[in-house]
Formats: C-alpha cells, structure tokens, sequence
C-alpha cells in the first residue's frame, strides 16, 4: 500500500485533520496488541533467536540489516536460518523457500531475497516455523520482522528506525504509520538501528539511550561495486520508500531520465510491465530496480511482458553497512552464549 501524506507531514510536529480522525481507531488498534501480547506465553526455541523489526509500517532497510547479521553469523560459524512471515504470500507454512520453485506469491517478496544468504522458512505460526527451521539444521534464527509477534521469545530484538522519516507523525495505525507505541517495543529490544540520513529518529534515539539501550546507525550501500553502462536509466520500485532507491542510484553517479514508483510489495501486472518497457523505449533508457522488485518478477511465464521485464531490468542489490558492526555482534554474540548456557 502507498503511505497516506498524513503519515509524515511536512512540518514536523503538525497533525493532519485526518489523523486526528483516525485517532480513536488508533487506539484500538493499540489495545488489541496489547491484548494480544499480554494473553499470549512466547514459546522458548531450542536455539537463540534474533529479531529484526520495526515499529512503523514500511520500509525501513530491516531486510539489508538482516542479511548483514546473517553474514556475519556465518563468518562465525553459525549455521543461520531465516524466519518470516511471508507478507504477500499466500503460503502459511511452515514451508523453507525454495527459488526454483516459488514466487512472490507463493511466500513473499524478501524470503526470495534472503534465500540467496541462508536457509529461509516462511511460518504464519512462529514457534511451528522456528521448530522446522531447527530441524533443518539452524544453530541460530534470525527473523525479519516479528517484533510484534509475542508467539516466540527473541534472545536479542533490533528495532530498525529509518533516520529521515522517524516516527512520522506520532500516531498508531491507521492515524499514523505506527505498529505500537514506541514506549512498548523500547521496553523489549536489545538495539536501536538508524538506517540513513536525517534527525527524524533522534527523538526516540534519545529515548533508547535513556534506557540504556545501544544506539548504532547504518547506511544501504550496494553489496559489491556496481559497474552501470552509459545511461540514462529509468528506475522503478515497489518498496516501502522509492525515493531512497532513487536517491541512492544518483548519489551513484547513475543519471536517471525518469523514476516509476509503485506500492509496496506491489504485484507486477502485464500492463505495469508494458508500460515500463514502452516508456524506456520513448526515453532511450534502459531498466534499473531493486532487488525486491525483482523478485516479485521470477516465475513470470516465458512469453509475457513480465519476463521481458525481468530479463532487461539490471537489478542493484544492496546490503547495510552499520557504524561500529563489531560492537554490535559482540553485543549478539554474548546474548547468543548465554542463551545456550541456560
């Protein structure tokens, strides 16, 4: 879905009509969680558990933080396995993605993108999906998203803040962008993460470092030095935020004569797949997209629109590069020791 303008007002610290509307519908949006976590017994896993997560709707850079941590975990040893809901799938699962079998719509969008790191298993139900993924061989699971999912306990929680947009205007679903209240999911996690550039997050950084939680900061960067023939480019995504993928190929060097921006998670139809092909014709352009987007267009059959997409577009794949990543391993490390010794 788009994020409503009065997600994230222009003059910091105003509050849109519609959202003081919306308000009351926030609130029970707020207490139905906390309903649902206070009658809820997370269920212990028999290896750690490491939660990525966020505590807006879109995107934050939480599935690049991910596949950094795997990284690193593997280059310690551990044997990591992926755990995530699936968002956009239809799969409930558990199931363990396979790319050479399923699509976006089978499990999702970012399992796709995390199966090329590490082993991943899409579960509505957690616990049953942390379970499958043990028997699978996970000596630790990392999951992307979950912070508000009580159903199994986490040994060491991320929350992930982008740094520009922060917390948007302050208000819970559907008033505000806001899963829960920020006072909450402070009250659970180990780390704050602020992804990019901006002052948006300092207020809840603030507050994390008043808790004494550790603040580290990160950027998206590409994960291998790209090489982008001559341009011009035409850039389309369906991610939470396009324009940092946009702003990200120009701070490249990438010139771009024009960028399509869809919803998150946006399904690709034959007609959005012409359209772009026809309109980097009319500009002399070629296609440039994100790696989420790309997955969203394997499977494609071998005659459509979409496959022709899929086959011109050059994808720019990217990681997160965080301040300080040994700190904060040796932060996880520790927590991933003392919960093997319990």
């Amino acid at each position: 879905m788009r994020e409503p303008r009065f997600w994230y007002p222009a003059k910091r610290g105003s509050v849109p009509l519609a959202a003081r509307f919306l308000s009351p519908l926030g609130s029970l949006y707020s207490l139905a969680g906390h309903l649902r976590v206070a009658k809820t017994k997370p269920e212990k896993a028999a290896v750690p558990v490491i939660c990525i997560g966020n505590v807006t709707v879109g995107g934050t850079g939480k599935t690049p933080l991910a596949l950094t941590i795997a990284e690193h975990l593997v280059a310690r040893g551990e044997k990591v396995h992926f755990l995530t809901r699936g968002y956009g799938g239809r799969e409930r699962g558990p199931i363990r993605v396979d790319p050479a079998h399923h699509g976006a719509e089978d499990v999702g969008d970012e399992p796709l993108l995390l199966a090329a790191a590490a082993p991943v298993w899409v579960a509505a139900n957690r616990p049953e999906g942390a379970a499958a993924a043990i028997r699978g061989g996970a000596s630790i699971i990392v999951m992307d998203d979950g912070l508000q999912n009580p159903s199994l306990a986490k040994d060491f929680s991320i929350l992930v803040v982008d740094a520009a947009s922060g917390l948007g205007n302050g208000r819970l679903m559907p008033a505000g962008p806001l899963r829960e209240k920020p006072g909450n999911a402070l009250s659970r996690i180990n780390a704050l993460i602020l992804t990019g550039r901006g002052h948006a997050g300092d207020g809840i950084a603030a507050r994390a470092r008043a808790r004494g939680i550790p603040v580290f900061s990160s950027i998206v960067r590409p994960s291998s030095p790209p090489a982008f023939d001559e341009g011009p480019y035409l850039a389309f995504a369906g991610i939470g935020k396009p324009e940092k993928f946009f702003r990200t190929l120009r701070e490249l060097g990438v010139e771009l004569a024009d960028t399509v921006s869809f919803p998150d998670h946006h399904v690709f139809r034959e007609n959005d797949a012409l359209g772009l092909l026809v309109k980097a014709r009319e500009l002399g352009a070629q296609l440039i997209t994100t790696e989420k987007d790309a997955a969203r267009l394997t499977h494609a059959p071998a005659a459509s629109a979409r496959a022709r997409l899929a086959a011109a577009a050059r994808v720019l794949p990217v990681r997160a590069l965080v301040g300080d990543i040994d700190a904060l391993m040796a932060q996880i490390m520790d927590t991933v020791v003392r919960a093997r010794r319990r």
